[in-house]
This record gives structure tokens, sequence and C-alpha cells, in this order.
């Protein structure tokens, strides 16, 4: 008999693959894993009036390829995207530069094909989007740390790492960064940062690659303006619309001025992005982005208060946590006698789902002793229950906390 999972050609699969996937992902009962959004702040019912009008009056053009429109995508959704981002990240900037992906990681890709081959050194922030780490590993590009710090990258050791390379002989074909609610550790770079940054971009001719996928999601204050929006000619940016509506999507965007835009729709050969998705979004969010955000990031200023309450005993010092005003993550340092991935694979047969701190890091062991957490998809009463649990499995594998009878937080506000 023929094992049916075998298949006769296996031996003929590319050398340089990604590591495969396992049959079924596992849902825990506590997932702070994944950078869901909360299933209530979907807005169904507007969602299915926005479907219903774009379809009445544009519906016969999903007979055409990008909708007999422009291979950028959607003309009414690029619209959306400059508008909100010249209003909220002082970027202005035509549709004409606006491409629409199939989520942010479409961009990530693009970039990477324009920019990157095998053997190409990049820089990646020193705790990251672990999406960025494994790319370019499987790319067979070397990623080498920009320092980090409470305020974001520290942009003296950013110079120090710069002139290592050129000193070597080499210069990085990108900065990556997360400069606006860095994912994980949330921090939001400084203006004064974000000038020096681009003084050292250019003085070394590399070029910033700006990851805003979080950058809406900010409750109190505002942030400095977007790397693009103060040079343009320096940078590339990828934004996404996954955690301001709906990750399944499958929408975001990338800007670039024409020469490396014009580059990108050479290679970007999948007939165009989800032309439904496009349309239901931009009807939407033309009347109600700011109003959907506005009540999206109160539910999540309520899911953090209800993470850092102060009554509960835990396994993670919270005052980063605590100070952010932003996001729906955030890093949990760990003491130095408990390991982030022996925490996480105990945590697991415990129904929890959590991120290891080295799995986010440029150099693992800088986040042995961390974990990520997201509290975008889990209830209130889940956060309660499950930071319980995990201090009971912390407990009982690490001797912290020094007794694992947390009660639930029921008084954050």
């Amino acid at each position: 008999m023929t094992d049916p999972d075998r298949i006769a050609y296996a031996r003929s699969f590319a050398s340089k693959l990604p590591p495969a996937k396992v049959r079924e992902e596992v849902n825990r009962k506590y997932n702070f894993g994944t950078g869901h959004n909360d299933p209530d702040a979907i807005p169904v019912e507007s969602f299915a009036e926005a479907a219903r009008n774009v379809l009445r009056r544009e519906g016969r053009n999903l007979a055409i390829y990008g909708l007999g429109g422009s291979a950028l995508g959607y003309k009414d959704l690029r619209e959306v995207v400059a508008d909100k981002l010249r209003r909220h990240r002082g970027i202005d900037i035509g549709i004409d530069n606006v491409l629409i992906t199939s989520g942010s990681l479409q961009g990530m890709d693009l970039i990477n094909s324009l920019l990157l081959d095998g053997g190409d050194t990049v820089i990646i922030e020193q705790f990251t989007y672990v999406a960025a780490l494994s790319k370019a590993k499987w790319l067979g590009v070397e990623a080498v740390p920009a320092p980090l710090d409470d305020g974001g990258i520290d942009m003296d050791g950013l110079a120090a790492q710069l002139e290592r390379l050129k000193l070597a002989g080499k210069r990085a074909k990108y900065i990556y960064t997360i400069p606006t609610i860095q994912n994980p550790t949330g921090s939001i770079l400084s203006l004064e940062r974000r000038h020096r940054l681009i003084e050292l971009a250019r003085h070394y001719q590399t070029p910033i690659f700006e990851d805003e996928c979080y950058a809406d999601l900010i409750w109190a204050g505002e942030a400095p303006p977007a790397l693009y929006g103060l040079a343009p000619d320096q940078v590339i940016h990828i934004g996404s619309f996954s955690k301001t509506l709906a990750p399944a999507l499958r929408l975001g965007y990338l800007l670039a001025p024409w020469d490396a835009l014009g580059q990108i729709l050479a290679f970007k050969s999948d007939g165009g992005t989800g032309a439904l998705d496009q349309m239901v979004a931009a009807e939407y969010f033309r009347d109600h982005f700011d109003s959907h955000v506005a009540t999206l990031t109160r539910m999540l200023k309520r899911k953090l208060d209800v993470l850092v309450g102060s009554d509960r005993p835990r396994i993670w010092h919270c005052g980063q946590c605590a100070g952010a005003a932003r996001g729906s993550l955030c890093v949990g340092p760990l003491p130095k006698s408990v390991d982030a991935r022996k925490l996480s694979e105990q945590a697991a047969k415990a129904d929890i789902a959590i991120n290891a701190g080295p799995d986010w890091a440029v150099e693992p062991e800088d986040g042995a002793h961390s974990i990520r957490l997201c509290f975008g998809l889990v209830t209130e009463s889940e956060i309660n229950e499950g930071i319980a649990e995990l201090a009971r499995v912390c407990h009982e594998n690490f001797g912290v906390p020094e007794h694992s009878a947390n009660r639930p937080n029921r008084g954050a506000a």
C-alpha cells in the first residue's frame, strides 16, 4: 500500500524552502500569541450595507481584472489611504504613489524582491516583527540588529552599526523600522530621532523600510509624522488595515516614488489584490474611518487596563505595558530565572498561547527573558483567567511569582 501522505515528487522540492507548516493550527483557549482583532469590533451591519451599496453601483466591474482601473488597486481605496495618511501621518501623497497590496506581508515581499539579493545585509531593529526576520533568513540575507531603548532605535548605536558595516566593505540594503507603535515593544520614535535616522540613511546611502501597521491605534497623544512624510525619496512605506479593520480582509498598502513603484508592479503578478475586499473597505471607511478607530481604541484601552491591573500577582514587570496608550500588544520582561521558550512550551500545555521573546529578536538571546502578549482577540474575562493560569504555570516551573494564587482583576476601568 502507498502512504497517501507520501508524494513521489518530494525529492524535487526546491533546496531553499521555509519551514513547513503543521497540518492544523491549534487554537488555544487563551490566545495572547496572535495579533487578531476583537470580533465585536467588526462593523458587521455597516459592512453589509457598504457591500450592498458598492456592489449595486460597481458590481459589473468585477468582470474585469483590476475593476477596469489601475494596476495600483481600487481608486476609491487609494483615495481613502491618501486621505487618512495626510490627516494622521503627515504624508502628502497622490493616489498614483499608493499601491494596494494583499496585506502588509505582500508589501514586505515586494520590497524584498526590489532591494535584496542572497548574501546581502540588512539592519533590523533589535526586537522586531517575526516575519521580517524569517523572510530575511529564507532569502539568505544577513540581519544585523539596530539597538533599541525605551524610545525606539538608539541612534548612536545605529550609527556605530552602519560604520562597522562600512569598514567591513558592506552596505546595508535597508534599515527596517517600525517607528510608530513598534512591534513588539510598543515604543514611538521621537521626531528628533526620526530626523537623525534620515540623516544617517542619507549619509550611508541606505534606504529606510518603514512599517506602520499599528500606527492608527493611538488613543492618547499623537505620534510624529511618518518617516515617509519627512523624506519620501529615502523611504519605502507599508501599512495595513488588518489592525484597524479586519486581518482576514488581507488589505495593505505600499508607498514609494514611481521609480520604485513601477518596478514593483513589474513583479506583482497576482492579477490584482482582491477587488471585493477593496470595494467594501473603501465604501465603509470613506465616512467611518475616524469613528471606527475611536471605537476600536476604546475597546483596546479597556483590555490593556485589565491586563496590567495592579491587584494581581504576575510574572512580568508591567510598567512598560501600563505606560502604553496605544496598540494591541506589549512586551512582558521576565525575571532572569524564567526562560521564555520553556515558559511558552509549558503554557501551551495549559491551553495558553504566548510569544517567546527569542523568536522576536535578531539575536535570540536578547529575548531569552521576555514574552510578547497580544490582547486584541481575548475578552476581558479571558485576560483575567489566562494571566492567572499563566502565573500558575510559571510558578510550577520556575518558582515565580512566589505563589500562584492570582486573583482576577475585577476593578479595571
